[in-house]
């Protein structure tokens, strides 16, 4: 079953000077799926991203995330089914340096309404077990290490149990022994709590790791790969080449 289906989804900025970015983007992501987004700068990966993040709408198509055809939804269902539905990581974490790391795991909870909830904080906790930084809950988060900090947000991004995380850059800012253990925690929950990940990333070493790889270029869908079925050698061939396979 899919948990994402774009149908021919075109995105256009301004009005009297308009700028296409997307163009005709048709893509089905299967639940449970870890695929990486990849591509230059400016290739619309951003745009997409923030589409499938309910953060911004189509200029036409329609997206489709868990049944739910996003350009049904008023806004006030947009930001509540983003709060229920999604989770975000992004290469700079956005965490509070004046709260600590259990304050920040909490603190998309407490936003949107929520109180002093026992079990949202048990929960966090175990959260922050599981990413193994049960000791450093109560330090101020500005006392962590990048590494740690991006645990936190981790963290922070499954306190709703979302069903699809969609992750900017979140290794980017980070040393590769750091951002290989970031991906380790990412690949862990996708594989134990069922969650479908798409991971954006400049670095095809990170996406090698993902199960399926995908390659937008001018706005259009370039490549689309999986690692796993055409063997590494043969990806790594196709991501350099220059020719669009799709």
């Amino acid at each position: 079953m899919a948990m994402i289906k774009l149908n021919k989804v075109n995105k256009i900025f301004g009005k009297e000077v308009k700028t296409q970015v997307l163009f005709d983007i048709d893509i089905e992501v299967p639940q449970e799926q870890f695929m990486a987004l990849i591509g230059p700068s400016g290739s619309g990966k951003s745009t997409l991203l923030n589409l499938l993040g309910a953060l911004d709408r189509p200029t036409s198509g329609d997206i489709i995330i868990g049944r739910q055809n996003l350009s049904l939804l008023s806004e006030n269902k947009l930001a509540d089914f983003r709060n229920r539905f999604l989770g975000f990581i992004f290469q700079f974490h956005y965490l509070l340096p004046e709260f600590t790391a259990l304050e920040n795991v909490l603190m998309p909870h407490w936003i949107s309404g929520g109180g002093n909830d026992h079990r949202i904080t048990r929960e966090a906790k175990r959260l922050i077990d599981r990413v193994g930084l049960s000791s450093q809950m109560h330090k101020r988060i500005n006392l962590l290490s990048g590494g740690q900090q991006q645990r936190i947000a981790i963290a922070r991004a499954l306190l709703n149990r979302p069903k699809l995380i969609l992750a900017d850059e979140p290794t980017g800012a980070l040393d590769s022994k750091s951002g290989d253990q970031v991906l380790e925690l990412l690949q862990e929950v996708n594989s134990e709590n069922h969650t479908t990940f798409i991971v954006v990333t400049h670095d095809r070493n990170v996406a090698m790791r993902a199960e399926r790889i995908v390659e937008l270029r001018d706005g259009i869908i370039c490549k689309d790969l999986k690692p796993s079925v055409i063997g590494t050698e043969r990806t790594m061939e196709e991501l350099e080449s220059h020719e669009c396979t799709v």
